[in-house]
């Protein structure tokens, strides 16, 4: 069996205060040969600077600007885009996630498991402090999925997740706002019956700068991908059909589910 290698995907904004904490957490925690793409909206972006004084000449750290957008799913997006390792994952820049569930994680996606969660709901795993509503929803969101819709994770919700490269080429990501990213490619998945997995993660508040969750804009959004987790079995063109319609609806265009 082959050692897996990984992207890693940091979406950014404004985050120059602790970014050079989360990036020496990230090269201490993984082991595997791996890049990290610290991917921000503006060429301006202060980020940028910091990232650049920290590492270096580390040629495994690097900034991207994205030109989808602003926003991180645009930035998520162009992230993956960019990545030039077989499985990619996508962790925040405020320090919440756990880096050394990484190398756990890409070895699920090497054995065959298309989305690899780190999960806060499954035995084992917890969240620390975040906005009590937030965090209700969220879990009532994950544990309804893993026990009706059966996706293969307490945690559709959470950023914090491994994915087949190749997986998210083929399917597309059609979300153009938040982080719906890891809901929606983990109720594709389940739509496609490709296998999907979870490991345990503590998961802790963020200590610098200010969370830019949009509970009010974005929970619709989510409602239309949890939705679409339950269902039968479809083909890659009924998928990509009908995800593309959930899109159409999440940016308020003409469209049905």
């Amino acid at each position: 069996m082959s050692t897996p290698s990984v992207t890693v995907v940091v979406p950014a904004y404004h985050e120059e205060e602790g970014v050079a904490r989360v990036l020496d957490r990230l090269v201490e925690g993984i082991s595997l040969d791996f890049e990290i793409l610290v991917v921000v909206d503006e060429p301006d972006d202060p980020t940028i600077a910091a990232v650049h004084e920290h590492v270096g000449d580390d040629e495994r750290v690097r900034t991207l600007v994205n030109t989808y957008g602003r926003g991180p799913a645009h930035a998520v997006r162009y992230g993956i885009d960019h990545a030039s390792h077989p499985v990619v994952v996508v962790t925040m820049a405020d320090g919440s996630d756990d880096p050394r569930m990484i190398d756990p994680l890409a070895r699920l996606v090497e054995r065959g498991v298309v989305v690899a969660a780190a999960s806060r709901y499954s035995p084992g795993g917890q969240q620390v402090g975040g906005p009590i509503f937030k965090s209700l929803l969220s879990r009532t969101a994950g544990r309804t999925l893993g026990v009706f819709a059966r996706v293969g994770t307490d945690d559709a919700t959470n950023s914090f997740k491994a994915y087949d490269t190749e997986f998210v080429r083929e399917v597309g990501i059609d979300s153009r706002s938040g982080f719906e990213i890891g809901l929606e490619l983990t109720a594709k998945a389940r739509r496609l019956r490709r296998p999907v997995a979870e490991l345990p993660t503590i998961w802790l508040d963020r200590t610098l700068g200010e969370s830019r969750f949009d509970l009010q804009g974005w929970v619709p959004k989510y409602l239309r991908w949890y939705r679409f987790a339950f269902g039968p079995e479809l083909t890659l063109d009924e998928v990509r059909q009908q995800a593309a319609r959930i899109a159409a609806r999440n940016q308020g265009k003409q469209g049905t589910t």
